[in-house]
């Protein structure tokens, strides 16, 4: 399987037309026609749907879509890391959940790109489960992951942020005239809670751990891994989320609010990285710097 027929295969899956994707690619259909069916020969599976006008992808066709962008990135950070390995410039891919420590390395990339212009950011956005998964495939240089999770087979360093818990609700809830929100509180009430929280048991989960109760004895509406689409729901009065501070916009104009939890309630962070990584002079550049702010910080 070559770098190219797979450079091809996503053109072909993001135009969704054959037509479309060798004119971009400046190949003749018949010849990109060809490379796909020769693809398709080889895996032994039917990766696309054709039409007369357009293409669409089977599911053997949407499994081989996110591995062939996995390796392409791989790919793509390999060349980077090689071609600036004598000078500091060069790509680093940084995930983490939504949190407000995230403002701690957007402080730090400022600093970096002040310093090493040519170095460019990567970020990506997703729960714990995705951003270790994204690590453990070499796609990640760096994770950073918001407690309770297991970061063991990582290196790690703690970052000096605390993020408090609580929940939002709509601003008409009767829970958002009280101050803080105590367990018995929620009581029946429909919650929205992060897979995160609801994959570990109680025995070692805080936030379950502090409302008294296991995950089956809760009135769980939903669940989310990001919190955006999630505070749309508590708007639609779905029900009020469990999460932490400062990442949705309270107040008036968004018709929600945030109350913690009392008594408080916080989880620690760490930024991870893979036993053992080889680091990119801009990926050590960045590291270098991160470590130089958190003792700023101490």
């Amino acid at each position: 399987m070559e770098l190219r027929v797979l450079k091809y295969f996503l053109a072909v899956a993001r135009e969704g037309s054959v037509t479309g994707a060798a004119h971009r690619l400046h190949v003749t259909q018949p010849t990109l026609s060809r490379q796909l069916k020769d693809l398709e020969d080889e895996l032994g599976q039917r990766l696309f749907v054709r039409g007369s006008h357009s293409v669409s992808l089977t599911a053997e066709g949407m499994l081989l879509r996110q591995r062939a962008e996995e390796i392409m990135t791989i790919v793509n950070k390999t060349r980077s890391d090689f071609s600036e390995r004598h000078k500091i410039a060069g790509d680093v891919y940084v995930g983490g959940g939504e949190s407000e420590a995230m403002s701690l390395l957007a402080e730090v990339i400022r600093d970096v790109r002040d310093r090493h212009p040519a170095i460019r950011f990567h970020l990506y956005s997703g729960n714990a489960e995705d951003v270790m998964d994204r690590l453990d495939r070499g796609t990640l240089d760096f994770g950073v992951l918001i407690q309770p999770v297991d970061i063991s087979k990582y290196d790690a360093l703690p970052l000096p942020y605390k993020d408090v818990w609580g929940l939002v609700m709509p601003v008409g809830h009767p829970l958002a005239e009280k101050k803080g929100i105590a367990p018995e509180d929620l009581d029946g009430i429909p919650l929205l809670f992060s897979r995160q929280v609801l994959q570990y048991g109680s025995s070692e989960n805080p936030c379950l751990e502090w409302l008294g109760k296991s995950a089956s004895e809760l009135n769980i509406a939903a669940t989310y891994n990001l919190i955006y689409n999630a505070a749309l729901l508590v708007r639609a009065g779905v029900g009020c989320a469990v999460t932490l501070d400062r990442l949705v916009p309270t107040g008036v104009r968004s018709g929600l609010v945030f109350r913690p939890f009392v008594p408080k309630l916080e989880s620690s962070l760490d930024i991870v990285w893979k036993k053992g990584q080889f680091f990119s002079p801009a990926a050590s550049a960045f590291l270098s710097r991160l470590q130089e702010r958190i003792g700023e910080e101490k």
